[in-house]
């Protein structure tokens, strides 16, 4: 069997605790890394031996936010092929609008509810996993009333 990588960088240690919880429910047999900045993350993905099948990140990091991340990805031919999922606790359409348009594959906003997270995590990986096109997954992702895309 593959091993599926993700990434998440956010800098609040409880929602990431938080997301790792979620995929290990939503996907035992994707591993999980962390970083707590922009920056930190993309030292950790040079790292690793294999790329991460999807990034998620947060929008408001010290050091190297996750729009200027979003920006240093999409603009290195060895990552800019790999999905992003901006996550905020801010719905502002500004910054999803730039998100987007920076290449974001969806920004996702955080939800209080565990069960939800669940649910929005495990329909990612299940998507991104199994190489579906992008489009149903938008569409399922759109119909969450949590993630915003074109």
């Amino acid at each position: 069997m593959l091993q599926r990588i993700v990434m998440l960088a956010d800098d609040d240690s409880d929602d990431t605790e938080m997301f790792f919880e979620a995929v290990e429910i939503a996907a035992p047999e994707v591993t999980c890394y962390s970083a707590v900045n922009g920056s930190a993350l993309l030292k950790k993905i040079d790292a690793l031996n294999k790329l991460p099948e999807i990034i998620f990140l947060d929008m408001n990091m010290p050091i190297m936010n996750g729009r200027q991340c979003l920006e240093v990805l999409k603009a290195d031919t060895r990552y800019q092929n790999i999905p992003v999922v901006m996550i905020s606790t801010s719905s502002h359409k500004g910054d999803v609008d730039t998100c987007l348009k920076a290449g974001a594959l969806c920004y996702l906003v955080k939800p209080s509810d565990f069960t939800i997270l669940i649910k929005l995590v495990k329909e990612i990986l299940k998507h991104i996993g199994a190489g579906t096109p992008y489009p149903h997954l938008l569409q399922s992702l759109r119909n969450s009333g949590h993630v915003m895309c074109y």
